[in-house]
Order: C-alpha cells, then structure tokens, then sequence
C-alpha cells in the first residue's frame, strides 16, 4: 500500500481531495496536512510514496516543500496543484523527475488520473527485473556467500533432496543435482593459523578456497567452501566434457583413477598453499562419490576420523573409505542442535518435530552412551528457550527435563521431551494471538476516545509501536474491515448520538467526530446514512 499525502492551506479543498480520493478505488493509506510545516512533520515521522500540494501556500510553499521531498524521500512522486499564475514555479517543478502539475481548474477526474498515474510509476520502479538489474553487483557477492550458508545447512543433515536442481538454478551452483559428488575436507594445521583471531583464520581458509578454485576450475566442477568448524570442504564432480577438452584425466566412471586424479591434484594445492599462503593444509578424501541424500553423513565420518590421523597430519592427503555406510544415529546430537534450536526459535513446529523424529525414531539398549547425549542436548535446547522467556510456570513437569532418570524407558523420556516441545509451540502460538487481540483492543479503544483527531493509519501504528502495513492487514484479519472503514463507522454512530441531542449544533457535532468543515462533514454523513445530518435530526426528534 502506498501512502498519498494531501497538502494546501484551504481546509476545504484538503477535505474535499481526502474524500474524493478515498472512494476513487485506488489502494492508497491517505494521509492530510494543512500547511508546508506539518507536512513537513509528515516527511519526519512516515514514509510518504506520494505528495498531492498546493504550490502557493504562506511559510513554507510547495517548490520549499519538493527540496524536503527528495531528500527525505527519494523515489516520492509530487503532484502539484497550480493556478495560472505560476507559471515559474511550474516551470522549475517539471525540470525535476517525478513530479506533475495540474491546474485547480481541471477537477477532480484529472486529479484521479494523475494520482494513477503516480501509482504506476511506484509500481514500474518496484519491479522484480529492474531491482535484480541494479544490484546485479551486489547479488555476484551475496551469491557467494548464499551457497556457503545452503552447503552448511545441507552438511548438518537438511532433507533438501528433493529441491536441489532448483536451489542450484538459483544459486548459480556449478554442480549437478543429478549425479553424486565427491567430498573432501581441508584442515589448516599451521601454528600461524591455529594461534591466529576468528579473522585470520577465516581469511586463511578463503584463501585456501580460492587457490583450489583456480587448479581444480579446468578439470572438473567444483565448489568450496568454510564450514563451521573453520574448515575447507570442497564438492567436486567430474567435468563432463573433460576428455574432450584432452585433459589427462581417466573417464569419470572409473572411481579409483579419479580419486588417484583428486589426491595428486590436492598435493598440488598443498605445495601452492605451503608456498604462496604459508599454510599446511591436511586433507581428508572420500575414496568414492556420495549421493546427494548421503552426503551429510558422509561428512560425519569424516570429521569422525580427524582423530585417527597418524603424526600431526600437515602436508597429508588421506583417502577414507565410504564403503561402511552412515546412519542418522551415528551423529553427534550436537551436530543435529543448532537446526533444532532454530526451527524452535522460528516458530517451526513441523520442522521440529519431523528433525526430532529422525533423531528418536528407535529405541537401542538402555544405557545407551548416544541416547544420554541426545536426551540432555534436547533438554537444554528446551531449557534455554523456556527460561529466555520465562515460561517454567506454564511447562507441566518443568523441573523433569534435567532428570533423565524420572523416566522408565527411553521411549518415556523422549515423549516428555516432544510433548514439552509442542506445548511449547503451543505457548508462543496462543501468546501471538493473545498480543494481537491485545493491540486491536488498544487500537479500538484510542480510536473510540479520539474521534475529533486525526486518526491516519500513521498515527495509530505509532501508538502501538507496528508499522502502517502490518497494522492495516492485522486489524483486517482481526475484525474483518478495512481500519479505515471501521474509523468511517466510529463516526457515524457517535454523530447519529450526538445528533439524537439538543445541547450541540451540526457544526460542533462535525467537529466532534473529527471534521472542522461543516461542508466536509455533511458530505460525509449523507454518503453513509442517505440523508444530512439535520435531516437525520428531525427525523430522530419526530
């Protein structure tokens, strides 16, 4: 929704626009000043998308109040209303881009026309395709970055399978969804590296990353990247057209050939490392390819066998066997945590419970070494959110999740911990709503205390610290009206009951209920009841 502000210092014609433009069928959030100077507290307070002003106004006139404009507001659009006698003044607001001019003369259908216009101006510069052309530079970079954080997510274990080809299209991923990928993991074991700030390393391992993209880039597909722990892991396939290019590569069905191709091309990276960066590198290589769907426990095993390695492991390239498969319960509980804690930060549930599940599913011997990790992983995950919000008076058996041994089975206690998580998620539901219908209250009762005011959406998302369009789209859902016509509503019944009274006249009565015009006023009433409010009087004394 865009937000149209009318400016002129003639009450009558700001009202006569605000009505006008308020039933012409365009949806805009309308806004009224009656003066440069409180338009001026308009541009402070609110995004303004659209400016409808008088030129010829005392104190601070329209071409003062265009400078406001553009610097406040940039991609504002400015309608100025103009007699014959600016000519000057028009002739310097149509050198500027964005603004129109309209003689007062010409009413209200040209008045209508130009707003849509306007409108659709917003709407051109908003376009997905112009947006994506002007920060083309800024998304390459993000690009990068982008594919790092999809990879981590799909290393810790995300079931994002059925979605690669199309995560791929977007990222620019030069890997192919369809075929099964080597994996390889660098560790930077350096002294200068290992005693190095978060910073350094960091920037070690990029630059690892990108010397490995430059030897391995003609030979086969590859894409590298810095887990969480500060290592490098590389994805790599064989380049599809590789024989044809006369590279001294083996054909890519041959497994053995090409992780003997890998291993020689990593002792390259290595000495390229040691020489121009100053940093050993070990490197650990999967012996054979893993499907997409395996991939996040074949990085398990291999961080597993980090501590296996012989000597300090500087300089080493290391084949590890896939051959033994990875089941889901051979991570550590503490590698599946971080996504737990999200989705239960984030609200959600399914996801939660589905991840929890997979974790869960079986039952082995009690005592189980894994299933005690598990169980109390769960449990301060559980913990930590109930005491950032201070839940523990609302969680049944709170006290519980720090004694495992409350519990018969494994079986028992893992309910506990699901039934705990979904009364949880049951909590932050309810108290959504709750705040919700909280705030429309408070929204109702100001509006039903404040009639004689201006009661622009502005002002009433600034009373209960929401912004314009989420308080528009909440009161909606919550009360099934439009805010604006439930303020209309407000002010119908409050002047039909002043109007069954013989203390006010009309004119005091419209100024009760928010309208200073006695002209203003009576429009607005006869377009909602049929008749004017004296009419309505006489009918009610009679």
């Amino acid at each position: 929704m865009y937000r149209l502000l009318i400016v002129d210092d003639e009450e009558m014609i700001t009202d006569g626009l605000y009505e006008t433009l308020s039933r012409c069928g365009l949806d805009l959030d309308l806004c009224k000043a009656y003066s440069g100077r409180e338009a001026l507290d308009w541009l402070h307070r609110t995004r303004v998308d659209i400016v409808l002003s008088d030129i010829r106004m005392p104190g601070i006139d329209g071409m003062q109040l265009m400078s406001a404009i553009k610097r406040h507001w940039p991609h504002c659009r400015l309608i100025f209303l103009t007699g014959y006698s600016d000519f000057d003044a028009v002739y310097q607001a149509i050198q500027t881009p964005g603004v129109q001019y309209l003689l007062k003369s010409e009413g209200y259908p040209k008045v209508i026309q130009a707003v849509g216009q306007a409108v659709a101006e917003l709407n051109d510069s908003l376009r997905v395709n112009d947006l994506v052309q002007r920060a083309q530079e800024k998304l390459n970079t993000l690009e990068v970055l982008a594919r790092g954080e999809y990879f981590r997510h799909l290393l810790h274990g995300a079931n994002e399978a059925a979605n690669l080809a199309a995560d791929f299209g977007k990222l620019n991923i030069p890997l192919d969804a369809d075929r099964p990928v080597y994996l390889a993991q660098g560790d930077l074991s350096s002294a200068a590296a290992a005693a190095s700030s978060y910073a350094k390393r960091h920037e070690s391992a990029m630059a690892v990353t990108l010397l490995a993209e430059r030897l391995l880039d003609s030979h086969v597909l590859s894409l590298g990247m810095i887990d969480r722990f500060g290592d490098v892991v590389w994805l790599i396939q064989p380049s599809a057209d590789r024989a044809e290019s006369g590279a001294d590569v083996v054909d890519e069905t041959d497994e053995a050939s090409f992780s003997s191709y890998l291993v020689g091309q990593f002792e390259l990276i290595q000495q390229a490392c040691l020489r121009s960066l100053d940093l050993s590198v070990a490197v650990t290589l999967a012996d054979r390819p893993s499907e997409w769907t395996k991939l996040s426990a074949a990085y398990d095993k291999m961080r597993s066998q980090r501590q296996t390695r012989a000597g300090d492991g500087a300089q080493m390239v290391r084949t590890l066997s896939l051959e033994t498969s990875c089941c889901a319960k051979e991570r550590s509980p503490r590698d599946k945590s971080d996504a737990l804690s999200a989705h239960l930060e984030a609200g959600r549930r399914d996801e939660f419970l589905q991840l929890f599940d997979e974790l869960t599913e079986s039952e082995p011997d009690n005592g189980s070494p894994y299933l005690l990790e598990l169980y109390y992983t769960i449990s301060l995950i559980l913990l930590s959110y109930i005491n950032r919000w201070e839940l523990e008076n609302q969680v049944e058996r709170f006290p519980a999740l720090m004694r495992r041994d409350e519990f018969a089975s494994w079986k028992d206690a893992f309910a506990f911990l699901r039934a705990t998580a979904g009364a949880l998620f049951e909590l932050r539901s309810t108290g959504e709503s709750n705040r919700a219908a909280e705030a429309i209250h408070k929204v109702r009762a100001y509006i039903e205390e404040h009639l004689d005011e201006d009661l622009s959406l502005v002002r009433l998302a600034g009373y209960i610290h929401f912004n314009p369009s989420y308080l528009s789209r909440l009161f909606k859902q919550a009360c099934g009206v439009n805010l604006s016509e439930y303020i209309e509503a407000a002010r119908i019944e409050r002047a039909k009951t002043l109007l069954r009274g013989d203390d006010l006249k009309v004119l005091e009565i419209g100024v009760r209920v928010g309208y200073e015009a006695s002209q203003s006023f009576t429009r607005f009433f006869k377009k909602a009841t049929g008749v004017t409010p004296q009419e309505y009087r006489d009918v009610a004394r009679r």
